[in-house]
């Protein structure tokens, strides 16, 4: 090939080579230039644009509100039984979950020591009537004796043997009352021994539901119920049972009082409810928890309730005019509590309020708003008063949106 042709062909090559890098830098560029432009523009809507929050719409309450506080049930009366008297279980007649009635033997209790004693205070009681009988038969013969000496001529015996079967009379009579004195006190020990034996035999104080037995046969037992010795058995009667409940303060007015209708229910009762009323109030605030203790007795015939459940206690509480929200339309501040209200304008101002009544996830206001008005629910902390937002769904402040209320 002629060096001019391939001259020209290198130079065509050239140039078209040129010509395609040329295209690449500039679509590069206008690709990066676009990305920019979207990027800075879409950074200042965002500048421009108004915050957008969530609302609730103030609304007057009905005239009465439901309050439904936690609660647990008690038995009407507990009891651990202790042994009264040491020695080995012999025999045990009951199990958890027996029924028993009152009276109704639990366990026999093996008490050898006991019995050894009381066969000891027996032996010794016999001897001292034994010897009642001696001092008996003593003060007779010095009661005869002293009468014919007290009775003689004077002259006949001096008047120093005289006083001497006096003072042996005197003497004998003291010693027979010694001796019945020793009687009674042997007969005394006697019977506690024998009223001791009584509790070999461990009843029922009423009747119920055995829940715990801690014994089985050939235990060591101790009597008492110190830290060191062991119960036998822990008994319930759950006919009627209680329900305790700790009320907040707020709720006092209305629920601090005997007779106020209640309901209970628990998860297992498939939705079924318990009517019961408040029996007894503590008639003071627990200035810790600011609650007061509320009791109610509830007829359990069925023993549906048990002991230690954990149930739901719903009350009906009058609202008094008072307006409820949510908790979360609250801001609270040095200055009180308060909420953002959203004015006409879209801007937003804060109101200080006055709870009435807190009943945690709602709060019912008795000052400081109205009806109809927009409260926003969370605010940011970013958000000042006066700050125009703009509502959830909402393209400007003064245009109609869907408004949730609570």
């Amino acid at each position: 090939m002629p060096s001019d042709v391939m001259g020209r062909t290198l130079q065509r090559a050239g140039i078209a080579i040129a010509v395609v890098l040329l295209l690449a830098f500039l679509i590069v560029h206008f690709t990066k230039w676009h990305s920019e432009r979207g990027l800075s523009q879409e950074t200042r809507t965002a500048a421009t644009s108004l915050p957008a929050v969530d609302v609730v719409v103030v609304h007057g309450g009905s005239a009465s509100a439901s309050l439904t506080l936690p609660g647990e049930t008690a038995a009407w009366y507990e009891s651990t039984i202790y042994a009264r008297v040491s020695g080995y279980v012999a025999k045990w007649y009951v199990d958890i979950g027996d029924r028993v009635k009152s009276g109704q033997q639990l366990a026999l209790i093996d008490t050898p020591e006991l019995d050894a004693e009381l066969l000891a205070a027996k032996a010794k009681l016999q001897v001292s009537q034994a010897q009642v009988k001696v001092k008996e038969a003593d003060a007779a013969f010095a009661a005869s004796t002293y009468a014919r000496w007290r009775d003689s001529p004077r002259g006949v015996v001096s008047e120093q043997e005289r006083e001497d079967k006096k003072a042996g009379d005197s003497s004998a009579l003291a010693q027979l009352e010694a001796a019945r004195a020793q009687v009674n006190s042997d007969q005394a020990d006697v019977d506690r021994l024998i009223a001791f034996e009584q509790f070999k035999h461990v009843t029922a104080p009423y009747g119920g539901t055995i829940v715990e037995r801690r014994i089985d046969i050939g235990n060591l037992v101790t009597a008492g119920s110190s830290s060191s010795t062991t119960s036998l058995y822990r008994i319930v009667q759950d006919d009627p049972i209680r329900v305790f409940v700790d009320i907040p303060q707020s709720a006092a007015p209305d629920l601090m009082k005997v007779g106020v209708a209640a309901t209970i229910s628990t998860g297992d009762l498939s939705g079924h409810t318990i009517a019961g009323h408040i029996t007894r109030t503590s008639d003071a605030i627990d200035p810790r928890a600011r609650t007061f203790r509320a009791e109610l007795d509830i007829p359990n015939p069925d023993r549906r309730l048990v002991a230690g459940l954990y149930v739901q206690v719903g009350f009906q509480l009058q609202n008094n005019g008072m307006s409820q929200i949510p908790a979360a339309a609250l801001v609270f501040s040095a200055g009180g509590p308060k909420v953002a209200v959203v004015d006409g304008d879209g801007s937003i101002r804060f109101q200080s309020v006055t709870i009435g009544r807190d009943d945690g996830d709602k709060v019912e206001l008795s000052s400081g708003v109205t009806d109809g008005e927009r409260l926003v629910l969370n605010i940011s902390n970013q958000i000042v008063a006066g700050e125009k937002v703009r509502v959830s769904g909402d393209q400007s402040p003064g245009s109609s949106v869907a408004l949730r209320a609570p």
